[in-house]
């Protein structure tokens, strides 16, 4: 069974509560399922929905369990890799914000993971 793989733009049509996925390390990840569970909150991935979550999920230093856990949530890999962000003169440049955002996301992201491995 081959690998399927997605764009950025195609990840970034999946960016509901209802339908989330997330890239990390040019991987995707459907964490819909795991929103509930996740013990930093819903809010932390949401922020990081259709996404590239890497800086965010890395910079909360994620256990080693976490990764176990985003492993199970896997879908594919991505392909073209991940857009570069630039600074919006209408966004005021805050990229402050935007860390804060991404932060957030991968400790979501971290802490569902957390919960699936303790379910165990």
């Amino acid at each position: 069974m081959s690998t399927k793989t997605y764009t950025a733009e195609q990840v970034s049509q999946h960016n509901t509560r209802d339908d989330l996925w997330i890239i990390y390390n040019e991987k995707v990840y459907d964490v819909t399922q795991y929103l509930d569970e996740h013990p930093g909150g819903e809010e932390v991935i949401l922020d990081c929905a259709g996404q590239d979550a890497t800086d965010a999920f890395d910079d909360i230093g994620h256990s080693e369990d976490a990764h176990q856990n985003l492993k199970a949530l896997y879908i594919g890999d991505l392909i073209g890799g991940v857009p570069k962000k630039t600074k919006s003169a209408s966004a005021g440049g805050n990229s402050t914000d935007a860390n804060s955002n991404l932060f957030l996301a991968l400790a979501l992201v971290v802490a569902i993971l957390g919960y699936f491995l303790l379910r165990k």
